[in-house]
């Protein structure tokens, strides 16, 4: 009998101690499948909790004709279909002032948040033997937001066919409905997100190593804020470059546009205005990103503002997704500094 076999037999006979190893072990890749279902990092660590609660109230009925890692994934599946029937969302359209030329801009998803680079790497070599290495093209922001205009049926179907490489016959059996249900929603799923996804998008490199001049552009992004230097963050920008701030709905579209607001904030006698900047370089879903301090004027420390998630094509940064403080603590980094 193999490892898995011995503590599943354990686990069977009620032994917590080997419940904890036995699941988690594959916690790292459950958290990722959950946050790709619902976008959320806060939502997909509750959801792991519930897969792992309802794992062990049904330790019985795991009969061991699957593997732990399989049984996990059906489980960790359906917690998230029940969340999303208890709780349905839909991207909202975003809003664009009457009489002018400004462009459609892609639907608000308030609820989605980024995922820190540091919880995509196990915990230590070989703790989850069966998990796969998660590539940019899987866990990107883009991705993410195209997921979330997929019905959860639909969504489920896709990220077990396409992202995780299940068989259609385990995914229909996962699902509760049959292989041509499978098919049929995967060919939905597969329209709708072409039409939602960035146009070169399949031209982007699935590396999830930072070039040399993507780590000098992100240099140059942090420079520009802490000189408050709206003209050298002008530069870095593509023409059709976009910018939101998920959940709130504001948005800007173009370079002028990002700029004009740039430098509103960065202007001592705005009402944006919050103090001198300091930037720490991070990474969110496979990307560049930059972890914002401000320092009001008068106080003695720089407090926790924002993260920025850049996505980087020819060398401009064509869009930027600015998300609230209150995810320091996920990316390992305090919520104060002097």
């Amino acid at each position: 009998m193999n490892e898995d076999g011995a503590l599943a037999d354990a686990v069977r006979a009620g032994d917590e101690t080997a419940f904890a190893e036995l699941v988690g072990r594959h916690r790292r890749e459950l958290r990722v499948h959950c946050y790709r279902m619902l976008g959320s990092l806060e939502e997909s660590e509750d959801l792991v909790q519930e897969t792992f609660l309802r794992a062990w109230r049904g330790r019985g009925t795991f009969e061991g004709r699957s593997t732990v890692r399989a049984w996990l994934y059906r489980i960790a599946t359906n917690a998230c279909l029940d969340f999303l029937d208890r709780h349905p969302r839909r991207p909202q359209p975003r809003e664009v002032p009457r009489e002018t030329d400004a462009p459609t801009m892609p639907a608000g998803i308030p609820w989605l948040q980024p995922y820190p680079d540091r919880l995509l790497e196990p915990l230590a070599p070989g703790a989850e033997p069966d998990a796969t290495v998660v590539g940019r093209e899987t866990i990107e922001l883009a991705f993410l937001a195209a997921l979330q205009h997929l019905p959860p049926g639909q969504r489920a179907a896709l990220i077990l066919r396409d992202v995780l490489g299940w068989p259609a016959k385990e995914t229909a059996a996962l699902l509760g409905t049959s292989v041509d249900s499978v098919k049929s929603a995967l060919r939905r799923a597969r329209s709708t997100l072409r039409t939602h996804l960035p146009e070169r998008r399949l031209d982007w490199a699935p590396s999830t190593t930072p070039s040399a001049g993507e780590r000098e552009l992100l240099r140059r992004f942090m420079q520009a804020h802490e000189r408050a230097d709206a003209s050298a963050l002008a530069r870095l920008l593509h023409e059709d470059v976009r910018m939101t701030m998920p959940p709130l709905p504001f948005w800007f579209a173009g370079r002028e546009a990002v700029t004009a607001f740039a430098a509103d904030a960065f202007g001592p006698g705005s009402p944006l205005y919050g103090g001198r900047w300091r930037s720490v370089p991070t990474r969110a879903n496979r990307q560049p990103a930059v972890a914002g301090y401000v320092r009001p004027p008068g106080a003695r420390e720089y407090r926790a503002q924002v993260i920025d998630v850049l996505r980087i094509e020819d060398g401009r940064i064509v869009e930027i997704t600015v998300f609230e403080p209150h995810l320091f603590a996920a990316f390992g980094l305090p919520a104060t500094s002097l």
